[in-house]
């Protein structure tokens, strides 16, 4: 039993505009409610700007608009999902994506998901991949890529 456990991961579902992404809980600090970001001036679409979180200045981003598409406006269920930066490169070591409700839990294993090879994305962009997994097609973002892109627009502020 515990050999089948330790090939299981615990991941969230992030529900975006038109897509959603999935991600390992652990990369998940908290789920918090909208709050307009301070804007950066000069920013790209994409950096909406930094919340308040837990003493830290956190920057917020538009994983859509990071994609080249436009921001989703704000509703009723946007939330911003507080992610642990897995590098040093943000000062405040966690940053915000917008999502359009809260994520699923869903727990993982190769029995589950298989990737998914109907989409091609760039190398260097912020999609690793998408993988299918039941009747879902989620997106496993590149969150070295995206912490980079973060960190270069921060110090440029």
């Amino acid at each position: 039993m515990s050999e089948v456990l330790a090939h299981e991961l615990y991941s969230l579902l992030v529900p975006l505009a038109q897509e959603r992404l999935i991600v390992p809980r652990a990369c998940v600090a908290e789920v918090v409610t909208w709050q307009a970001p301070e804007k950066m001036e000069g920013a790209p679409p994409w950096y909406l700007g930094t919340i308040h979180w837990s003493g830290r200045a956190v920057p917020v981003i538009s994983f859509e608009a990071v994609c080249g598409q436009s921001p989703p406006n704000p509703g009723t269920r946007t939330r911003i999902v507080i992610f642990v930066a897995l590098s040093s490169q943000i000062p405040s070591g966690y940053f915000g994506v917008i999502t359009q409700g809260f994520p699923q839990l869903v727990r993982v294993n190769a029995d589950v998901v298989k990737h998914d090879p109907s989409r091609n994305f760039p190398e260097r962009g912020p999609i690793l991949c998408q993988v299918r997994m039941l009747n879902e097609s989620p997106l496993i973002p590149d969150f070295e890529h995206l912490e980079q892109m973060i960190s270069e627009e921060t110090r440029a502020s």
